[in-house]
């Protein structure tokens, strides 16, 4: 078991560098939609190239983003009945969603969108806008974060059956980082409206 939660260790630590980038990423998207409307609009000057590369980067941000959410456990969890069960009950519900569920379903789509990828590739598949970009990194993206989201899944696998046999903290606790928390704490102040945090 030891063996086992310190390859969960390295899946998590790979997954929060995925975060920070994506975290910077956002930034990127967010500078290159304002400066494409800007110019659109004051030069009446567009590019093809700009709005799909916007697309690419949204695109990315949440796909490569999906195994971090899962590993901070911030993703959507219907826990209307199993919040009033023991965190033992709940943990064994988790080892049965993802072993049945999210596991199947990232296999599933990484498997299929890994020829749609190679294909793209060695056809050197082309945007069908003019000016536009290659069409292979937007698919590369489909089974790199559908990996990572798998990874993320056999990580929080590892660390439940881990809980269950008294050899590591509780998996479903959330797990930020500095980065997440500095997010948060902006986005308190930003709430509040004053600055100060609640």
């Amino acid at each position: 078991m030891t063996f086992l939660l310190s390859v969960a260790r390295a899946i998590d630590a790979l997954n929060r560098l995925v975060g920070r980038v994506v975290i910077w990423l956002t930034l990127v998207v967010v500078i290159i939609s304002a400066g494409n409307a800007v110019v659109r609009k004051a030069f009446h000057v567009s590019s093809n190239a700009w709005l799909e590369l916007q697309w690419y980067l949204f695109g990315a941000i949440f796909l490569l983003a999906a195994g971090y959410t899962f590993l901070c456990n911030e993703h959507v969890r219907v826990d209307i009945l199993s919040q009033k069960l023991s965190r033992r009950t709940q943990v064994k519900i988790d080892i049965f969603g993802v072993l049945f569920f999210m596991l199947p379903a990232c296999l599933l789509i990484f498997l299929l969108s890994i020829p749609m990828f190679v294909d793209s590739f060695v056809l050197n598949e082309q945007s069908s806008n003019t000016g536009g970009l290659i069409r292979w990194p937007a698919k590369l993206l489909i089974p790199v974060g559908f990996g990572l989201l798998a990874l993320a899944g056999v990580s929080h696998l590892i660390k439940c059956v881990g809980f269950l046999r008294g050899q590591c903290d509780d998996p479903m606790l959330v797990q930020k980082d500095d980065d997440m928390t500095l997010v948060d704490g902006v986005h308190a102040e930003n709430l509040n409206g004053t600055g100060v945090k609640p």
